[in-house]
């Protein structure tokens, strides 16, 4: 079966120019990106990108093209067909947010993810910087996370906040219309 959709994975030091010449490969290879996502983390750019290819064009040889144009710029990529059968089918859920803040240690991530993971709460966006030291404003983890409706809110609730707890965190856990309208104030 014919490769119709990539992921495109780039990773390389930060610097003006990275999506420009992703993007004009793929261009110029006739290929149309449908999403983009690319973050900056420290000093490392993280680019993802969702593309699909025209029947010409291989997957293969995509990859090849990318690589002699992004490789000089001390860039490295990463293609992954699209597989739609392996897309996740989400339960009905509520999106909430949950920001922890505490002083950085080994496995804050693990922590909370693991109490996440138990009750099948789903990440769909993080964002967690640690820059180290005691400040607790320094180290602050936010999880964007769809709960499902299905599971039990109060134990959920519990075991997160005895996790954090237990991690040394301050955690709050708020749904997302409530997060966004106290944030836009």
């Amino acid at each position: 079966m014919a490769v119709t959709k990539v992921v495109i994975s780039v990773l390389g030091s930060d610097r003006p120019g990275i999506v420009a010449a992703v993007s004009r490969v793929l261009s110029e290879n006739r290929c149309n990106i449908e999403d983009v996502s690319q973050t900056i983390l420290q000093s490392e750019f993280a680019g993802v990108f969702i593309a699909s290819l025209p029947e010409e064009l291989s997957m293969k040889s995509l990859e090849e093209k990318l690589a002699e144009n992004l490789t000089p710029l001390g860039l490295a990529v990463l293609l992954k067909p699209v597989q739609e059968s392996e897309r996740y089918q989400a339960p009905p859920s509520q999106p909430f947010v949950v920001t922890t803040i505490g002083p950085d240690r080994l496995g804050l991530v693990a922590g909370i993810t693991e109490v996440m993971a138990r009750f099948g709460v789903n990440i769909t966006n993080l964002r967690a910087a640690f820059r180290g030291g005691s400040d607790p404003r320094r180290n602050v983890m936010i999880y964007e996370v769809d709960i499902p409706v299905h599971i039990d809110q109060q134990a959920f609730r519990k075991a997160l906040r005895q996790r954090a707890e237990d991690l040394g965190l301050d955690l709050s856990l708020q749904h997302r219309d409530i997060f966004e309208a106290i944030h836009r104030i």
